[in-house]
């Protein structure tokens, strides 16, 4: 009987096979940084595979940077770095208990999510109208370099990889936007907008890598 009057009393988003909400919060931190450094090492096969063949074609590397655009990718850059902003501010909004602001900085994250996605479009679009494609389906000579098939189909791993994580990022913001109009989260309980922030984060930081790696080699 007393089991059952305290499982009565947990609150509703406490699961029953935690003790309380703090190590709730806890483990789900705990997992999420765990996935984190999974992501880390999915990307770092790609940039080693982008070191070693710098590495070997140093000149192609520099001719090819040249076909990106560095302005509208310092733009995403700026956007990015405006977004994990806004993201940190919807956490201290959920933690002061501030449902408004929590919902108003998660529609601005979401703009800029989309923001970089739009950029990124226009972007792949030029590049596949010169015939700027990966792999054998290269047709574009204004680079003088027989390999240059191979910087083009490193860059669309890389941004491709990265731009679906933002496609996974802009869903699970969505879903925060949801519940938070619903009430689903308070200053007692936000798991899943610090864990998805953190997920947020990470996402900015492997562009603030691509972005110079890709776009700035002179």
């Amino acid at each position: 009987m007393a089991h059952s009057t305290a499982s009565s009393s947990a609150p509703a988003h406490l699961q029953h096979h935690f003790v309380d909400s703090d190590q709730q919060f806890e483990s789900s931190k705990m997992g999420m940084w765990i996935f984190l450094v999974t992501e880390i090492l999915f990307f770092g096969g790609l940039f080693a595979a982008y070191i070693v063949y710098r590495a070997w074609y140093p000149d192609l590397y520099v001719q090819a940077s040249t076909q990106l655009d560095t302005f509208w990718g310092a733009v995403n850059t700026a956007v990015l770095i405006g977004s994990s902003l806004t993201v940190a501010m919807a956490i201290r909004s959920a933690q002061l208990n501030q449902i408004k602001g929590l919902i108003i900085n998660l529609y601005i994250t979401i703009g800029l999510a989309f923001t970089f996605m739009v950029i990124k479009y226009f972007e792949y679009v030029h590049k596949f109208e010169k015939g700027i494609f990966p792999g054998q389906y290269y047709t574009y000579e204004g680079i003088a370099h027989e390999k240059a098939n191979i910087f083009f189909s490193i860059y669309y791993m890389m941004t491709g990889l990265h731009g679906l994580h933002v496609i996974i990022g802009i869903g699970l913001m969505i879903w925060l936007l949801v519940k938070a109009k619903k009430g689903a989260f308070s200053a007692e309980y936000y798991t899943p907008v610090e864990i998805t922030g953190l997920y947020w984060h990470l996402v900015d930081v492997i562009w603030i890598f691509l972005f110079p790696l890709l776009y700035l080699i002179d």
